[in-house]
């Protein structure tokens, strides 16, 4: 082996292989970007830009909504123009829009500029991107709320999808910068957070990805929560009151673009250095993840499921911790089975198996992947199982193991004897495995 080669270590290729399913499921999806004026003002923005070329290039087709608040306020401190807030929106009076539409412009030449670059031995060498800009969103203003003339502040009023897909199906990455214009030829300063909804929503996005200041949306121990449905958005938005206004904005703003036919927002702390990357090449991401449907659910398996089911119980089958099944048997009996599943991959199953004349079933295949151990998700299992054999009329539950009893004991089986099986089990037994009984009453 060279030298050279032997540099390469195995972690790489580990990670490579494991992002090649992402690869392929992200080809041609349309992705909508949001990212606020602090990522373009950071030392590390370009990274962030050679990640986004990163995704043009592997074929996902991209549309850019940038904000400009750190670039419009020293645009005002500048002119000695005082900054009003109210309700978390800028009162956008004349001279403050002159200053937004100067941040604007220039954040939009910058993100040109660094998308344009192709330097030899640099991340961009050979990227050759084409950026389009323009008038795609029709606004108009959110006038007096509260007594307040918020002036030329604007919300959206209407995309012009089928301009941005034309710049997409030529190959272009959309920019879209914080402005919205109206017919009579007005100029107003929006949201980047509902502009970029607003898009996703019109083009049917496949993801909604915002870059927020803040780890994503977080509970009351500011630890970190992974994947919410709307409803769960709606309950931390009315208890939390004290959050960051940006947050609160993008949050309110993936709610819309769930609602309206979005499946996937995501809201990750762009402060992290390939942030993006890490969220969209890897199962469990890195920020919180937004889903119109639960993004991990317990459901009865379907014909469709044995090839997942097959490699979560395979490697148990092969160190003798579960009796083997073959495929056509897990076919036959795939009723039986309630699968979790998480962004579409197995993580853990098991199998109810009714003797209805004696009020019992047998609990078996209990298994969960070895990534997702350590949680409560065996535990949130057994208890699907239990319920669900109640609702069948099941009075108690058995199980047949070798290696596990431990576990079993700790959640309420006792040690039981070959004569309180069922007779039909019994006389299946197979006393060269001779694994012990454990019984539960429900």
């Amino acid at each position: 082996m060279s030298k050279r080669a032997s540099r390469i270590p195995d972690s790489f290729v580990d990670w490579f292989r494991g992002s090649s399913p992402y690869i392929h499921a992200h080809r041609g999806r349309t992705f909508v970007i949001a990212f606020g004026g602090e990522a373009v003002a950071d030392d590390q923005f370009a990274n962030l830009i050679h990640d986004i070329a990163l995704l043009h290039g592997i074929g996902i087709r991209l549309v850019l909504v940038h904000g400009a608040r750190p670039q419009v306020e020293e645009r005002l401190k500048t002119r000695g123009v005082e900054m009003q807030y109210i309700n978390g929106l800028r009162v956008t009076d004349d001279a403050a829009l002159t200053c937004v539409k100067e941040a604007a412009g220039a954040v939009r030449v910058e993100i040109e500029a660094l998308l344009s670059m192709g330097l030899a031995n640099s991340p961009m060498a050979g990227a050759r991107i084409r950026v389009a800009s323009g008038n795609f969103v029709t606004a108009r203003p959110i006038g007096v709320r509260d007594g307040t003339d918020y002036c030329h502040t604007g919300e959206v009023r209407r995309v012009d999808a089928p301009a941005i897909e034309s710049r997409l199906s030529s190959g272009a990455i959309a920019l879209v910068p914080p402005l919205g214009y109206s017919p009579t030829g007005e100029v107003f300063n929006l949201s980047a957070a509902d502009a970029a909804a607003s898009i996703a929503i019109a083009l049917g996005a496949d993801k909604l990805i915002n870059l927020v200041e803040a780890k994503g949306a977080t509970d009351s121990r500011n630890r970190l929560i992974t994947n919410m449905v709307p409803r769960q958005v709606d309950d931390l938005l009315s208890r939390r009151k004290q959050m960051p206004e940006d947050l609160t904005q993008y949050l309110n703003a993936a709610l819309d673009a769930c609602r309206s036919g979005v499946k996937r927002v995501h809201l990750i702390d762009r402060r992290q250095d390939g942030a993006l990357l890490k969220e969209l090449f890897t199962r469990d991401g890195i920020g919180t993840l937004i889903t119109a449907e639960p993004y991990e659910e317990t459901r009865t398996a379907s014909i469709d499921d044995v090839g997942g089911l097959l490699e979560l119980i395979e490697p148990l089958e092969t160190k003798g911790v579960l009796v083997r099944r073959s495929r056509e048997l897990l076919e036959t009996e795939i009723g039986c089975f309630t699968l979790m599943e998480r962004d579409g991959m197995a993580i853990a199953c098991a199998a109810l198996y009714p003797y209805p004349q004696e009020s019992m079933a047998e609990l078996a295949c209990v298994v969960v992947h070895p990534d997702y151990r350590g949680g409560d998700r065996g535990e949130r299992l057994l208890e699907h199982m239990e319920h669900s054999a109640k609702q069948q009329g099941i009075e108690k539950l058995f199980i047949l193991t070798t290696q596990t009893a431990h576990w079993f004991r700790e959640h309420g089986f006792s040690q039981g004897d070959l004569k309180d099986l069922p007779m039909l089990k019994r006389e299946l037994y197979n006393y060269r495995r001779n694994a012990k009984v454990f019984i539960k009453d429900l």
